[in-house]
């Protein structure tokens, strides 16, 4: 009797999990304010979210990629772009993987060890960022050096962490999130959609008025033409790979690159075609002597797309055409303006490490360039290379150079592995990241967050399966 008495006391989990949210339901009723009901609604589904993440830990990485490319940033007062809700999915990523810790493996990689070292060198230069630009600023370079962290997670996790969906799996859902976001961005340039909240000021200047390059649902459109090249160098890479080795079928990927090189055009990015023209040189090295009729229909296949512009906006074309055209023609006469102004931002930077040079050994705080006057005017570095020499100093240029080589050396060794899914996702970032060392002289591309994840996903899941070669 009193063993049935305890059983019948015992709270039952799905009754007291429902009483609790008809509780929770009810004062959300009672609030006055739109607003305030809206917030209240945020803890039980960030709850319910993490319990269904928990249930496989695998199943954040999915719903981050798709949150963090295809969902535009919310339009609130925070920050140049506003909210954006893919961190907060990475958050719990993280929870649920250090719920299952045990599942993960060792994360013993060269890698792992310089983006440690090169975390801890922009943390360490928050330090000067307070003290020569104030603690708001640096409060600013702390948020983006998290979101840089976000990418770090991301390779961690495709290393070492419990083994989720199938890679190439993975990839097709990237590539159709890739073609979707291209699509979005080609629609957009040509109806002129207005910006969901902040937009970099980029135009392009025609007879028929002035139009906003297409920058997609990112924050401006040099993101959207570097996440544009990476996708055309997976399709090019396909290429020298057997069907079963790659994650599309030859007619889906050359439909997948027209669209991709369309929205590459009307991003106006001329770097990140200069990115692609550097990995298909480095894929042609790698493969020569072995010709593809394929590569040659891919090549028809962006001829295409371009012809397609040229029907559709013949003025637009032929400006875009004799921009990138004209970049070689008078670039000796007025490298300045060719570059879009950025040799007077170097020059400015250079002034100042010859008027200080004391500067240069740690740097004056990591991502306060544009929002400080420190030396002399606020500047954007649209240099990786420059940009982090001024801010984090010759230590940080070091670890990051030092990053580079082991992501090369880790994409060189896994296409040479034994295992063809090491070898295309292995050689699909070493000539990726060929292209983009190249870019890197015209962009800060280190604070593409929204794209990052995904490049240092193939580069984890690249060094993964080298791994499981072994």
């Amino acid at each position: 009797m009193t063993s049935r008495l305890r059983e019948l006391r015992r709270p039952n989990a799905p009754e007291v999990s429902a009483i609790a949210l008809g509780v929770w339901c009810g004062v959300i009723a009672l609030m006055p304010s739109t607003t305030t009901r809206l917030l209240l609604l945020i803890p039980p589904l960030l709850a319910g979210l993490f319990y269904w993440i928990l249930l496989r830990p695998s199943r954040w990485l999915p719903l981050f990629f798709f949150l963090v490319l295809l969902v535009p940033p919310l339009p609130f007062p925070l920050g140049n772009s506003g909210i954006h809700v893919a961190p907060v999915c990475a958050l719990l990523g993280l929870l649920a993987s250090l719920v299952w810790i045990r599942e993960w493996r060792s994360w013993s990689h060269p890698v792992i060890v310089a983006l440690i070292i090169f975390m801890a060198i922009l943390m360490e230069s928050l330090a000067f960022a307070a003290l020569y630009s104030g603690w708001e600023i640096a409060m600013g370079s702390l948020a983006r050096a998290v979101l840089f962290g976000m990418s770090v997670f991301v390779f961690i996790y495709a290393y070492a962490g419990p083994v989720g969906s199938a890679p190439l799996r993975i990839t097709r859902f990237l590539f159709a999130l890739a073609v979707a976001g291209a699509l979005f961005a080609c629609a957009d340039f040509y109806f002129q959609f207005p910006a969901p909240a902040g937009y970099g000021d980029q135009f392009v200047y025609l007879e028929e008025g002035v139009f906003r390059r297409a920058q997609g649902l990112f924050y401006e459109a040099s993101t959207l033409g570097n996440f544009c090249a990476f996708f055309l160098v997976m399709a090019m890479v396909s290429l020298f790979r057997r069907r079963q080795e790659t994650p599309l079928s030859r007619a889906s990927s050359h439909l997948g690159a027209v669209i991709l090189a369309g929205a590459l055009l009307f991003s106006y990015s001329r770097a990140s075609v200069l990115n692609v023209c550097v990995a298909a040189a480095v894929l042609a090295c790698i493969h020569r002597g072995r010709p593809r009729r394929s590569l040659m229909v891919l090549l028809v296949a962006l001829v295409a797309a371009a012809g397609a512009i040229e029907l559709a906006a013949p003025k637009l074309s032929a400006n875009y055409w004799g921009r990138l055209l004209g970049s070689f023609s008078f670039f000796g006469q007025s490298p300045d303006q060719v570059l879009s102004g950025r040799v007077g931002h170097w020059q400015v930077l250079y002034d100042f490490l010859a008027r200080e040079p004391w500067h240069a050994v740690f740097g004056i705080g990591y991502k306060t360039l544009p929002y400080s006057t420190f030396v002399g005017s606020r500047v954007i570095a649209d240099n990786t290379y420059l940009g982090l020499l001024v801010e984090t100093g010759i230590v940080g240029l070091a670890a990051f150079i030092g990053l580079n080589i082991v992501i090369l050396r880790t994409g060189w060794l896994a296409r040479r592995s034994a295992r063809p899914q090491a070898q295309f996702f292995g050689e699909w970032i070493f000539c990726f990241w060929c292209g983009q060392l190249v870019q890197m002289l015209s962009g800060d591309l280190i604070t593409y967050w929204r794209v990052l994840p995904v490049y240092f996903w193939v580069l984890g899941t690249a060094a993964r399966l080298t791994r499981e070669d072994a």
